[in-house]
């Protein structure tokens, strides 16, 4: 019908929502997400982290293969002794250095994410 008038429609707003960074509230994850400069260095402080514990398997490693060559050339009667002490005496102490390894690769990851989650 032309003659009646049309509703207008209304709109309700209520009072401003506050974010949570107006309130207060502290998130280290948001700082990582938008690469600012602390969640650069809490990134940071994990990358450290898990360098300094592949730098000390490394240096493990170095120091029981490492001397094996010498070991092995400066004694000629342990010629005879290589295959076992590769492939056995060797053995066991290089899953004992992965397990490590994985172990506190795992407790630094945790550790972070404790660090960042939001509770």
């Amino acid at each position: 019908m032309p003659g009646e008038p049309v509703e207008r429609r209304v709109t309700v707003t209520g009072p401003p929502r506050r974010s949570r960074r107006a309130s207060g509230y502290y998130r280290p994850r948001t700082e990582i997400d938008e690469q600012t400069t602390l969640g650069h260095t809490y990134v940071r402080s994990l990358m450290r982290s898990q360098l300094r514990a592949a730098l000390a398997v490394f240096a493990v490693l170095v120091l029981l293969v490492g001397p094996l060559p010498l070991v092995f050339a400066a004694a000629p009667e342990a010629r005879r002794l290589e295959w076992p002490v590769l492939g056995f005496c060797l053995y066991a102490p290089l899953i004992l250095l992965a397990r490590w390894y994985v172990r506190r690769a795992e407790r630094n990851e945790e550790d972070f994410v404790r660090l960042v989650e939001d509770r």
